[in-house]
């Protein structure tokens, strides 16, 4: 009931005060796992709703193949698919990168359909920087030897996932704040975070030895902006998170990078300099939004 209260509250705002998009240069989303029960299509699609983006990168995983079943893929989920199809057809352009989820799909590598177009990696020039875009499955080395022991660990993430939810539910109800079981799990396990960081070095040393500024992923469901420096030189490293626990998405305007956050920033503006945030929020909707006067009795 709170879900759904929050939806109604939230398109009524929307509607009394005229709010526009949001309009941005670049939007990176990944690891969306379309067809799966951890997936948070309707906050994704909510979202989506609040942008109009230049170009929309979908950096893999966005439909979970791998776990793909007729027997479940909801409404909400097919909203998802249809917007991004609607958000091409009104010029954004939009970039699939598959990840291992989707692997499937690289089959059809360097496909262009309209607006959409599908890849294994991408590079960019953002303002004279150039921009590395890739999934991040390829430093995964129990995929890339072991491909079924891989699969099974996502079958028991989407386990795990679906009973922290149950957890949730009666949390949530005895008035006490969500649990993640699988996150709780990942920052305690020395092996898991080994991994991570492992990962996020070797992506920003390739990036450094082919003169990237920056490098984007996705993967490991952990939202991440830092600026790695090696005896090279440095990059800025990027991770979009996911929308399976996290609900986080990468924008690039004004020639910055933000980490978007749904728990967060749910109608906050994209702030240019950081310092603006001090600005009230009434001034903030003052310049977006057009506030409907009173008549006069």
């Amino acid at each position: 009931m709170f879900l759904i209260h929050n939806i109604y509250r939230n398109k009524y705002f929307a509607k009394t005060y005229n709010l526009k998009k949001r309009e941005l240069d670049i939007v990176v989303i990944s690891d969306v796992h379309l067809g799966t029960y951890g997936c948070q299509a309707d906050e994704l699609l909510a979202y989506l709703h609040s942008i109009n983006p230049k170009v929309l990168i979908l950096n893999g995983d966005i439909i979970d193949i791998w776990q793909f079943s007729k027997r479940y893929f909801p409404s909400s989920h097919l909203k998802v698919l249809k917007k991004i199809i609607s958000m091409a057809s009104k010029k954004t352009e939009v970039i699939y990168i598959t990840g291992n989820h989707d692997e499937i799909l690289r089959k059809f590598t360097d496909t262009k359909i309209g607006n959409i177009s599908l890849v294994n990696k991408l590079v960019m020039d953002l303002h004279g920087k150039k921009a590395w875009f890739f999934h991040g499955d390829v430093f995964d080395v129990s995929i890339q030897s072991a491909k079924w022991l891989a699969k099974l660990g996502g079958y028991g993430y989407d386990m795990l996932i679906l009973m922290n939810s149950l957890i949730n539910w009666f949390l949530v109800r005895m008035g006490r704040e969500k649990y993640s079981l699988s996150k709780r799990i990942k920052e305690n396990v020395k092996g898991a975070i080994k991994y991570i960081s492992d990962f996020e070095n070797i992506a920003a040393e390739i990036a450094i030895d082919n003169n990237y500024e920056y490098v984007v992923c996705g993967h490991i469901h952990r939202p991440k902006k830092e600026v790695i420096e090696t005896k090279e030189g440095k990059c800025t490293y990027l991770n979009s998170g996911d929308w399976v626990e996290n609900l986080t998405a990468l924008e690039y305007n004004f020639k910055r990078w933000k980490i978007y956050r749904y728990s967060q920033d749910k109608i906050l503006p994209f702030f240019p300099d950081e310092d603006l945030q001090d600005i009230h929020i009434d001034s903030i909707l003052s310049a977006m939004a057009e506030i409907p006067q009173k008549k006069s009795s």
